[in-house]
């Protein structure tokens, strides 16, 4: 009772508990989020919406917590991204105009609708890294092909407006599309995906949605810190335990990041 009155009276006095409340909820989503590839706003979102924060505005501050999160997955993973800069060129020409275009059209479409949809690509990922047993283990030669190149172009423009208007889980959407179209395995996709999503995409779509208004800075710091240290810990985490860890942990957060979804429809 005492958390419940804490949170429904956080914009008036922001008690050291609540703080650390705050936290902890960044530290611990960032973290699986850092290990899977995405879904750290299946947590974080929703709680800065019941701390009292306005849906956009607490969309805006997640996502600038998000930037620290791949700040400090990417230092940890650096090495995995070195031979990868031609995807990660494509994911921001392609991505960040999604992003803006997700930012604009988010007051025009009901979020019901939006959620549904993110969450049956959700649910369908997970049955799809369930049902290849050897998915995202190792790295897979694969035929580019110039057709390869349009379709994933496209489909990383589709995710960008799903990230510039909904957030949760489109990490999720780009680490799977990164393993099925060049056949990376999933700890370089992970890293590709906090390099790109997790910094430049979630940037663009933080600043674009301040525009809507003032950002609680009161509890961004809290939020940058938490995500930081969550991204950083499971980006080494992940490093020991290896894809196999990795992967059961993508599957799972996959049911859940759309059950959840759903749920709010």
């Amino acid at each position: 009772m005492y958390t419940i009155f804490l949170i429904s009276h956080f914009n008036q006095d922001i008690t050291i508990v609540s703080q650390f409340i705050i936290f902890i909820i960044s530290y611990l989503s960032n973290l699986f989020s850092s290990i899977s590839g995405g879904g750290a706003g299946l947590i974080q979102l929703p709680a800065l919406i019941l701390f009292g924060l306005p849906y956009y505005k607490a969309l805006a501050a997640h996502k600038i917590a998000t930037v620290a999160l791949g700040i400090g997955g990417s230092i940890r993973n650096y090495k995995n991204i070195e031979e990868n800069y031609f995807i990660i060129i494509q994911l921001l020409i392609f991505g960040i105009p999604g992003v803006i275009l997700g930012t604009l059209i988010v007051k025009l479409i009901s979020d019901e609708y939006l959620y549904v949809l993110l969450a049956l690509f959700t649910i369908l990922l997970g049955i799809y890294s369930f049902s290849k047993p050897n998915l995202g283990l190792i790295p897979i030669q694969k035929e580019i092909r110039p057709f390869t190149y349009i379709k994933f172009n496209f489909l990383v423009f589709i995710i960008g407006i799903l990230n510039g208007s909904i957030s949760s889980g489109t990490g999720l959407l780009v680490t799977i599309l990164l393993i099925q179209t060049f056949g990376l395995d999933f700890l370089s996709s992970i890293s590709i995906t906090f390099l790109t999503v997790g910094i430049f995409w979630n940037a663009t779509g933080a600043i674009a949605l301040s525009k809507i208004g003032p950002l609680p800075l009161n509890i961004l710091s809290i939020l940058i810190l938490g995500s930081f240290l969550g991204g950083f810990s499971g980006a080494h985490l992940s490093n020991l335990k290896g894809n196999k860890f990795i992967k059961k942990l993508f599957t799972f957060l996959c049911f859940l990041i759309g059950l959840s979804l759903i749920l709010k429809f």
